[in-house]
């Protein structure tokens, strides 16, 4: 992929509307001869805006107007480029938990949940989060309200559950799981979070605190030769599924496709939240335009698309084609 492109349509795309900075460093970057040719020096998946962006703030790059970021990222671009060949994007947003939970609703529990792609497995807690839909629709756990409060404003009334799901069995696969003790890695989350979006550092941190009471197994490892692994260890009395958000998009097409094919014969369901070209049999099945879904996630289960989303969870427009 063009570099260019690439940073011009993440601040016209992903950041517009969410981040001015990100927005603002995404276009003076996209026009920057010298920087692009600085990223251009890492491997392709490693050029991406969010994994620079992040890594030149977790090495303390300053908040401020794309002048200020180019002086610094031109004289750190060695500790930059060092740590952008080390860490990847991991991104564990709990509120991507609100627009999966209609499609958990659909299923029969007790659940047992397997993310790939987990990070540090935050999103592995349907059953302990509070939701607040459309702004008057509280959802909270068994025992009352959750410390993390997922909000979610929705079109085309999604199949809320009238409770949240029961799930007895959860665990994660990741290439580098991450872990909600290690002082480095919570760190590393905090500067994936995008720079004015504070509500979801207080989020992360608050669903770390309930991760560490009750830990979910981690699993370091490729997705495509573990969840298999996962699956058969999950206890045979409950509905299996596999889930993922914003993962495939870091595979190549080939391992995409042995991926869904590994998925589709495992005795369980397969919940994806990808974007549009990521799955294009999803896709294919959608009856809105793909121009439509530009800047969107597809939900879909077991290869059906139910809903476009937000990439951080902030919305679900329901499109269930049953």
């Amino acid at each position: 992929m063009d570099t260019s492109r690439w940073y011009r349509s993440f601040a016209e795309v992903e950041a517009r509307g969410n981040s001015a900075i990100y927005e603002e460093w995404g276009i003076r970057v996209s026009e920057d001869p010298a920087v692009l040719a600085l990223i251009d020096r890492l491997p392709e998946p490693r050029r991406q805006p969010n994994l620079v962006f992040g890594a030149s703030r977790h090495l303390g790059a300053p908040v401020e107007p794309y002048a200020s970021f180019r002086r610094w990222l031109s004289e750190n671009w060695s500790e930059v480029e060092q740590l952008a060949r080390i860490r990847t994007t991991q991104t564990n947003e709990a509120g991507r938990v609100a627009v999966l939970l209609p499609v958990l609703g659909l299923l029969k529990g007790p659940l047992s949940l397997i993310e790939v792609g987990a990070s540090a497995g935050l999103c592995l807690y349907p059953d302990r989060y509070s939701f607040l839909y459309d702004g008057e629709r509280y959802l909270h756990p068994v025992d009352g309200p959750s410390t993390v409060l997922l909000e979610c404003a929705t079109t085309g009334s999604p199949p809320i559950p009238e409770r949240v799901p029961d799930v007895v069995y959860r665990a994660g696969i990741d290439l580098n799981p991450l872990d909600v003790n290690d002082t480095d890695d919570m760190r590393w989350l905090e500067s994936l979070v995008w720079p004015e979006q504070d509500y979801r550092r207080r989020r992360l941190h608050d669903a770390a605190a309930l991760a560490r009471a009750d830990p979910p197994r981690l699993v370091r490892g490729d997705l495509t030769s573990a969840v298999a692994d996962l699956v058969e260890r999950a206890p045979l009395d409950t509905t299996i599924v596999v889930f993922h958000s914003a993962v495939l998009n870091y595979l190549i097409p080939t391992a995409r496709v042995k991926f869904t094919e590994i998925v589709r014969a495992l005795p369980c369901h397969w919940i994806a939240n990808e974007g549009i070209g990521v799955l294009p049999e999803v896709d294919a099945a959608l009856t809105v335009s793909h121009e439509e879904c530009r800047g969107k996630f597809v939900v879909s289960l077991d290869g059906t698309p139910h809903g476009l989303a937000g990439g951080h969870g902030q919305f679900l427009d329901w499109i269930d084609q049953t």
